[in-house]
């Protein structure tokens, strides 16, 4: 299992109540020790314009070479800014969506620098808050073209679309898996795939391990992973494994079962929480849950489900936690 994390991991996390966060804001150098802190962690996400750009790519690609970390996932940022605030890719003005295609494609070009081959495309701000307020259909237009102009602009980069429900608009128009496998077939270009963030799953109602599974039979087209946890109500960026035990060890499961062989990212947001220590605990609980289907017996689970005998699978998953028969 290859273990990433997103850098900002380490750094002071801010809310809408403690804008200036929770701990002390750190620079890149500072961020990039604190990730060679984590045991088993051998790679780093950066967010493009806040980690990496045209001035600091070089430099920044042999810091991290250094130190054996390699860089798994760049995401531009087309949410963070003001002027995106009526939408990126979707924006009634067309000069901010031929920006929102201009940071995508720059980051891919970093991407490429630093021997990364997935670029995480995130429609935060594509959507509506109020009814009425959405054209529906242009929007979906604009999402495809925009998505295609960039999958065609470097193919050999992998785009991996990452479905949220909410937030930051009320509404995301890529919200859900089913979404997700609608824009990936409509584009129908073999870079562009999907990214599961496992905490947006949990705000979806959905299942993590059905959603690998689905976006594995039409198509392959799961390319990356994004672990962390969360109450279902909000995507609070907590530790993996901290709530949905279970849930978790399913989805593992099944990441075993499809054969996946990319990166185990952590999207965490440890606002009070030492980041360091947040990204160890989340590693071991995946590790220990993936050490659990040996105890349990993969084929013992795949027998379980074959028959949909939950209560099968509630016995072997409790005799392995609790040791009791």
């Amino acid at each position: 299992m290859k273990f990433s994390a997103n850098i900002n991991t380490f750094n002071a996390c801010a809310d809408r109540y403690v804008l200036s966060g929770y701990g002390e804001r750190l620079d890149s150098d500072a961020l990039i020790r604190a990730a060679t802190q984590v045991p088993d962690l051998t790679g780093v996400e950066l967010v493009g314009m806040w980690h990496v750009n045209d001035n600091n790519v070089e430099q920044l690609r042999r810091q991290l070479a250094d130190v054996n970390l390699a860089v798994t996932c760049i995401t531009p940022d087309i949410w963070a800014s003001s002027k995106w605030g009526w939408g990126s890719f979707t924006s009634p003005d067309p000069a901010i969506r031929a920006d929102a295609i201009r940071e995508v494609q720059k980051s891919m070009g970093w991407a490429k620098q630093m021997n990364c081959d997935i670029v995480d495309l995130w429609f935060g701000q594509d959507g509506y808050d109020y009814p009425m307020q959405g054209d529906y259909q242009t929007a979906w237009d604009r999402i495809i073209e925009g998505t295609i102009a960039c999958a065609e602009y470097m193919p050999d980069i992998n785009l991996v679309i990452e479905y949220k429900p909410k937030e930051p608009r009320t509404h995301c128009y890529i919200s859900t898996v089913g979404k997700t496998l609608l824009l990936i077939d409509k584009v129908n270009k073999p870079n562009v795939g999907a990214m599961i963030d496992v905490g947006h799953t949990l705000q979806a109602y959905e299942d993590a391990a059905e959603s690998a599974a689905l976006l594995d039979y039409f198509g392959k087209k799961l390319m990356y992973m994004h672990f962390n946890d969360n109450w279902r109500l909000w995507d609070d960026d907590m530790t993996a494994g901290s709530v949905h035990t279970i849930e978790l060890l399913e989805l593992l499961y099944w990441l075993d079962h499809i054969g996946y062989d990319g990166w185990y990212a952590l999207d965490i947001f440890p606002y009070r929480e030492d980041g360091i220590r947040a990204a160890t605990e989340s590693i071991k609980w995946i590790q220990g849950l993936y050490g659990l289907l040996d105890k349990i017996g993969r084929d013992n689970i795949t027998s379980a489900i074959e028959q949909g005998d939950a209560m099968q699978v509630s016995s072997l998953v409790r005799t392995a936690l609790l040791g009791n028969s």
